[in-house]
């Protein structure tokens, strides 16, 4: 154990530096105007522009409603400095996005991507108050085996140290397969093992899936593959807030 235990920092703080130059590359964002509006009252200048992957303009926050989907799941969860805590008490009272990941992944369509979206959103929410100080973001391993507190703590120091991240962004996971498996079947996240466990993308295969739950705990959208534009769920993030705050654009 002992000598496997510091290949699997390094393979995952590896497979994090991938995340971070995917993010990284975004274009930089203005920084917000502390002196704006109100949380939601107008969008602030702070998108990321079209790109070749998102070639559209996300609506105005606001225009649009976003129907809850269903409650959001609770269950038991350990934090990268082993403390155990309940999903619910992570995410109240905050709006939350959930990405359901594991380190050893190097899918670079797969847990990087929702990776480098936590960190996209975690740049917006830093320069705009109005989303920060309301937001959790938050990753959940499922790889129980691998993915232990201390090797969380490494993946999410390394991204404190290179790309000032981290912080406010959770990293967790669960006890042990039995407590995992509840919180799997709840959010409908399903994962499986590939059966050659030497894949150079990671040894499970699964459905890349984002949840925002809003501060009641209701799911109000899900996010999967071609879906992860910041903008998009930057968007829906102040169209909550509009909805929280029962204002709207120029109202």
């Amino acid at each position: 154990m002992c000598t496997t235990r510091p290949r699997q920092r390094r393979l995952a703080l590896a497979i994090l530096a991938g995340a971070l130059i995917m993010s990284s590359s975004v274009p930089a964002a203005r920084a917000h105007d502390p002196k704006a509006p109100a949380p939601g009252d107008e969008r602030p200048e702070l998108s990321f522009g079209r790109s070749e992957q998102y070639d559209y303009d996300p609506p105005d926050p606001g225009s649009y409603s976003l129907p809850a989907i269903k409650p959001a799941p609770d269950g038991r969860v350990l934090d990268s400095k082993g403390g155990l805590h309940q999903l619910h008490t992570l995410m109240d009272g905050r709006i939350t996005v959930l990405a359901f990941i594991y380190t050893r992944c190097s899918d670079p369509r797969g847990c990087p991507l929702a990776i480098s979206l936590l960190y996209d959103l975690q740049f917006v929410a830093r320069r705009d108050p109005a989303i920060g100080d309301g937001l959790r973001l938050m990753a959940l391993s499922f790889d129980v085996e691998h993915d232990t507190p201390e090797v969380l703590a490494d993946y999410a120091g390394a991204a404190q140290k290179d790309h000032g991240a981290a912080g406010d962004l959770l990293f967790v996971t669960a006890r042990s397969e039995a407590e995992l498996g509840p919180i799997l079947e709840a959010y409908g996240q399903p994962i499986g093992r590939k059966l050659d466990a030497a894949d150079p993308f990671g040894p499970y295969t699964h459905q890349l899936r984002v949840f925002l739950i809003d501060p009641e705990r209701r799911i109000r959208n899900i996010y999967s593959l071609g879906f992860l534009d910041p903008r998009l769920v930057a968007t829906d993030i102040r169209t909550l807030l509009i909805e929280r705050h029962g204002r709207r654009p120029g109202g």
